[in-house]
């Protein structure tokens, strides 16, 4: 399937391949997910919150349309009876793409463990990375038909990144990590499609106001946006670019980029066209926190 990237008047839909991650541990389909997004009025970063860990804890994250995936602070209050650390070799580890096996000298706890494999999780706010420990635990979300809220679904083996608390550094306040949406195959809606066996796209409706909620859909269509503005009907496709070199802050040397670009031929600012130079190698980078 090509990547296609959606303009809509206030929304961003997302097409991409997704391959193999999580399973779902619950007999209830859904049809797709929904996920509010806040503006914080400081950084003016967009921010979604997601539950995790047993008991659930509703973590607030940093959205970051290029991140490779969750990470979160865990060096701060884990505590969780389903944390499972992903061991080097794994299988898991693999479909992450590990950089490599941990070990950790001092008493096991959640982001310190042996034989472990490792990730970077990444601040794209301030550039900064640093190692940390994969793992997998429970995440929650909404469902819903597209319309109106549904049950609360679950995630049993969910795959993320611990971090250190460090890289909060730049985040908005109360913020516990970055949940990345880029092009990896364990990315939060790359789990998500897998998980419950969506159609593999996402759509994301950002809102300018920092006193009201954009959302976030999973899945399947149609998407209805009050009032009643159903935005699956009029859609425009722009392919997106695959960049073969990664812009992380810290990757092995031949990853390719997990952000989104696009292929420009003009730039209109006011009805006028802005001079430059084109070619046909120019792109436009799509990301975000």
């Amino acid at each position: 399937m090509t990547s296609t990237f959606h303009f809509l008047p206030l929304c961003t839909l997302l097409f991409f391949i997704i391959s193999p991650s999580s399973l779902a541990q619950t007999s209830f389909r859904p049809k797709a997910l929904v996920l509010p997004i806040s503006k914080d009025a400081s950084s003016l970063q967009y921010i979604a919150q997601l539950n995790q860990r047993t008991p659930l804890v509703p973590i607030k994250l940093t959205l970051d349309l290029g991140g490779q995936f969750l990470w979160v602070d865990c060096e701060q209050h884990y505590v969780s009876s389903t944390y499972k650390p992903i061991r080097c070799h794994s299988a898991q580890c693999s479909l992450a793409n590990g950089n490599g096996c941990g070990e950790c000298y001092s008493s096991p706890k959640p982001g310190c463990n042996n034989n472990t494999c490792s990730q970077f999780p990444d601040n794209s706010v301030t550039h900064t990375a640093t190692s940390g420990e994969l793992a997998q635990d429970v995440v929650s979300i909404q469902s819903t038909n597209g319309l109106n809220p549904g049950r609360v679904v679950s995630v049993s083996n969910f795959i993320f990144t611990c971090g250190s608390t460090f890289l909060l550094k730049g985040l908005a306040s109360g913020v516990k990590g970055m949940a990345g949406f880029g092009r990896t195959r364990i990315s939060v809606p790359s789990q998500f499609s897998t998980a419950f066996s969506f159609h593999r796209k996402f759509a994301i409706c950002l809102s300018s106001s920092t006193s009201s909620n954009g959302v976030m859909f999973f899945g399947d269509g149609p998407y209805v946006l009050l009032p009643n503005n159903d935005v699956s009907k009029s859609l425009i496709y722009t392919p997106l670019i695959k960049n073969p070199v990664s812009t992380a802050s810290a990757y092995t040397q031949g990853d390719p980029s997990a952000e989104y670009f696009i292929g420009v031929k003009s730039i209109k600012i006011n009805g006028k066209v802005l001079s430059w130079k084109s070619s046909p190698e120019d792109s436009i980078f799509m990301n975000g926190p």
